[in-house]
């Protein structure tokens, strides 16, 4: 673990050239000798686009009039899991826009519960569904989910609000309490930033990576801010870095973050892919080490619309898995398949807790 203040971490986001590649190159080196060669699969189910939130960045926002709301069936999202499991993907991940709703609660609760039935409970299930109370946390957790991940999207709270409203729905602290209570209800808690929005600085990036230090997460995911047009954000786009800086900058934070953090998680996002021709396998080489293929049915695909132009929304599951397959191995790694890729910092931190030993105590956790 490499111990970098605030100015150290500028200093490497700032690096370009050769010192960049020795940063990617120190970062790859670092994953492979904790976390290995090995890419976990978390078969993607967008579940829902239906959002009370109104964030000034995102397409499914509810102001967004022109995008075609939907919820997909129990049923297709039963087949999606059964799917996941066939293509040996080990994990999937239930996505969807914000609601809180007791049905929605219900729902994702019932349909954890009918995932777990499927071959014994072998898939692993991450949540990605926003901020919820305790009470639903719980339930979720204790239905069979054990993965969530809810962006901080800026651990700068003046930021933060340049990219969401300041009212009752969009809250600063919320967002802060809500990591909390995963974290004391069990979950391996996941959160990010997207790199390049308005506003955003070198500094307040490096504010980021010491918040997920801090809060000791066991997954991060990192992508680049993309533009949507149909939201207030979009009018701020001449302010934001070229996509080739962007994406460089997303490299240059997964880097980071593994030097920081080597057991975690990190996701290479769709979005790398998105303004990248290779941008899943460029966030791999520079520390990410889980892919989140898409299973959500085809209809569905085009009105979840975070952003435009997202890549591989027309790929067929058995398409996408050839893809990565052959993808991966031409950068020396390799598909974990029929396993749920727990994050190795979550699991030293759950024995060292079961074993009646203090964080502190262990040897990740000494100065």
């Amino acid at each position: 673990m490499e111990a970098l203040d605030k100015d150290g971490i500028v200093a490497l986001l700032n690096s370009e050239g050769s010192e960049m590649e020795s940063l990617l190159q120190r970062a790859l080196e670092v994953k492979l000798s904790h976390v290995g060669n090995s890419v976990h699969l978390r078969g993607l189910i967008e579940y829902s686009n239906i959002c009370r939130k109104n964030c000034l960045y995102c397409g499914l926002r509810s102001g967004n009039r022109k995008l075609e709301r939907y919820c997909i069936s129990e049923e297709e999202v039963l087949s999606s899991a059964l799917l996941a499991h066939e293509l040996g993907y080990g994990s999937v991940a239930i996505q969807s826009g914000e609601r809180d709703d007791p049905e929605f609660v219900r729902s994702i609760e019932h349909l954890v519960r009918k995932i777990k039935e499927i071959d014994g409970g072998s898939l692993g299930i991450t949540l990605s569904l926003g901020e919820q109370s305790p009470e639903t946390y719980r339930r979720w957790f204790e239905a069979g989910a054990h993965r969530y991940l809810l962006r901080i999207e800026s651990s700068d709270e003046e930021l933060y609000y340049k990219i969401h409203h300041k009212d009752s729905l969009h809250s600063f602290r919320r967002r802060l309490d809500c990591l909390e209570s995963l974290e004391k209800t069990g979950y391996q808690v996941g959160t990010g930033v997207m790199v390049g929005l308005p506003f955003q600085r070198a500094d307040h990036l490096a504010s980021d990576l010491l918040f997920f230090k801090r809060m000791d997460v066991a997954m991060i995911g990192l992508g680049p801010y993309i533009p949507h047009p149909d939201t207030p954000l979009y009018r701020f786009r001449n302010l934001i870095p070229s996509p080739e800086k962007r994406m460089e900058m997303t490299l240059k934070m997964i880097a980071v973050a593994r030097l920081m953090m080597p057991g975690i998680n990190m996701v290479a996002a769709t979005a790398n892919q998105t303004i990248d021709p290779r941008g899943r396998e460029k966030a791999i080489a520079a520390g990410a080490n889980v892919i989140m293929p898409n299973l959500t049915p085809g209809e569905y695909r085009e009105n979840y619309f975070l952003y435009p132009d997202k890549a591989c929304v027309k790929d067929t599951p058995d398409q996408c898995q050839r893809c990565l397959d052959i993808r991966l191995a031409a950068i020396g790694h390799r598909i974990m398949y029929n396993e749920w890729g727990d994050s190795p910092a979550f699991l030293k931190k759950q024995a060292t807790r079961q074993n009646g030993c203090p964080e502190d105590c262990s040897a990740e956790h000494r100065p």
